[in-house]
């Protein structure tokens, strides 16, 4: 059985930490659990995302991203941290999902910041925005500063170690996961 890792970085430039950061995690995650991955970020989605207001106003290419993103079996999600949160856009497109298409969806939280001071990010910011969503994140989230980079490449092991193992566990939640099916009539958060 195939399955749908998608990846999923706020950054707005390349190249990009975060994305380097997903894109492993992604790989990573598939190569355990045998999956078919992609990997988007936020300058995938422009100008679209900066035009959308409402879900009904996406473009087409905007629609089949959400739609992925919405279908997958698992998801790695990270943001390069801004100001001690994550960027206005990236949580501009998390507005755009359906509320409930996350529902007890396997997701693995990450970010990158330019220090150690930022690490929390992931915990007071990334972890409660999924919470609302009831997605299933993974216990362990992954944090990495500018110095776990060398030529925008992962380089330090424990940072390394950190990742196998998040993975592992978004992996074993996407393999042992029933999804999860919403009664029509009980839109909770239309």
């Amino acid at each position: 059985m195939t399955r749908k890792i998608i990846g999923l970085a706020g950054n707005i430039r390349r190249p990009s930490k975060t994305r380097a950061l997903v894109t492993s995690l992604v790989a990573e995650t598939a190569r355990q659990c045998g999956g078919a991955n992609a990997v988007y970020d936020v300058l995938d989605l422009m100008p679209d995302l900066g035009t959308c207001l409402f879900r009904s106003d996406a473009s087409p290419k905007l629609q089949r991203i959400l739609q992925d993103i919405e279908s997958a079996d698992g998801l790695v999600v990270a943001s390069p941290v801004y100001k001690g949160s994550y960027g206005g856009l990236f949580k501009h497109l998390i507005d755009l999902l359906d509320p409930n298409s996350l529902m007890e969806r396997p997701v693995l939280i990450a970010a990158t910041g330019g220090g150690q001071r930022h690490a929390l990010m992931v915990e007071h910011q990334m972890r409660p925005l999924f919470g609302f969503f009831g997605a299933s994140s993974v216990p362990l989230a992954v944090y990495a500063s500018d110095t776990d980079f060398k030529d925008g490449e992962l380089m330090d092991e424990q940072t390394k170690q950190r990742c196998v193992m998040a993975c592992r566990q978004l992996s074993n939640l996407i393999k042992h996961r029933i999804p999860f099916e919403t009664d029509p009539a009980e839109k909770r958060w239309a």
